[in-house]
């Protein structure tokens, strides 16, 4: 079975590596165009692509898929790649780019996509940060046929995976991975031996996972404790969450629900303690107890090492810049 891989992040790289560890044939990979990154903003390969070039596979970059688009040019070559390729089927994880129908279409057994999330549940580009952020007991990977929709096409294969206290989207994003390379590894078995079924998607339990903003880092106090906490854990470690004193930056890495505090005083954000257990903090229902922070640009520090450089008081109120008007 000729396979063709689209992928672009880390998650996408555990799918294909999963692959060709199964003995699949790839005679091609797509993957996004080498963007800046680091502190010097050198143009980087992504993790797909650096795994494609040291296993020798041919890797095409298109900016765009559109033969009627804005980059035709680009298209035109991953098209003529795409039919030399003769691909049986596609499997697309976290590329990127929407697929028009031509593509689709020229799969002899169509695309597959691997979705971190239980379809209907989590449809778009960020369902691992928001499983996380809504609370959910459990997430999982679904192996879909692919349509013209947002993530609305025919369930193949569908796994949950518990979604534990301590998980960040780091944490949780790993497991999926793992999980994702295993299932799309046993969807393709069962394709080739004409047992894999599909199933439409439910109508009911529809819900879209937005794609992160940056904007979004910004806790806000006045929502309780566990919410703040769910926030926290759902955007590390990117784009990560924050707060200011004083208009300075200040990312929370790690918490603690405190639910022994007891106080007077109900303005969100005040700091009740600072101590060897970290920085608690009043919030719109309970406190939150900091135990490790980032200063921008600095390293990440335990509570009682970053009040050495970065002095926090109780009486302080952590995030008044912010919520009078300053971005963070």
């Amino acid at each position: 079975m000729n396979v063709v891989f689209a992928g672009t992040p880390e998650f996408a790289r555990v799918a294909l590596q999963a692959l060709v560890q199964a003995g699949f044939s790839v005679p091609l990979v797509l993957t996004q165009p080498d963007r800046p990154a680091g502190r010097g903003l050198k143009l980087q390969a992504s993790p797909v692509k650096q795994y494609a070039l040291e296993q020798g596979m041919a890797v095409e970059q298109p900016r765009s898929l559109r033969l009627d688009g804005k980059f035709p040019d680009d298209a035109a070559l991953a098209h003529a790649a795409l039919l030399a390729a003769r691909a049986d089927v596609m499997v697309v994880a976290a590329y990127g780019l929407i697929l028009p129908q031509w593509v689709l279409d020229l799969p002899s057994q169509g695309c597959l996509n691997i979705h971190a999330s239980l379809l209907p549940r989590w449809r778009g580009a960020a369902p691992i940060h928001r499983a996380i952020e809504a609370g959910d007991a459990q997430t999982g990977v679904t192996i879909m046929q692919m349509d013209a929709g947002l993530d609305t096409g025919d369930m193949l294969l569908s796994e949950a995976l518990p979604i534990l206290p301590q998980d960040t989207t780091g944490s949780l994003h790993d497991r999926l991975a793992e999980q994702g390379g295993r299932l799309i590894v046993q969807a393709l078995a069962q394709m080739q031996g004409a047992s894999l079924n599909r199933v439409p998607q439910p109508t009911e339990g529809v819900t879209y996972a937005h794609k992160i903003d940056k904007a979004e880092s910004r806790v806000d106090w006045a929502q309780s404790a566990e919410a703040i906490g769910r926030h926290i854990r759902a955007l590390t470690p990117f784009p990560g969450a924050s707060t200011t004193l004083d208009g300075e930056l200040i990312k929370l890495i790690c918490y603690e629900i405190d639910s022994c505090s007891r106080f007077a005083d109900k303005r969100c954000g005040l700091i009740l303690s600072v101590n060897s257990e970290g920085i608690t903090v009043a919030c719109g229902d309970g406190a939150l107890r900091l135990t490790v922070l980032q200063r921008a640009g600095g390293k990440r520090l335990a509570a009682a090492d970053f009040v050495r450089g970065f002095p926090l008081a109780p009486g302080m109120v952590l995030g008044q810049a912010a919520q009078s008007g300053s971005s963070v």
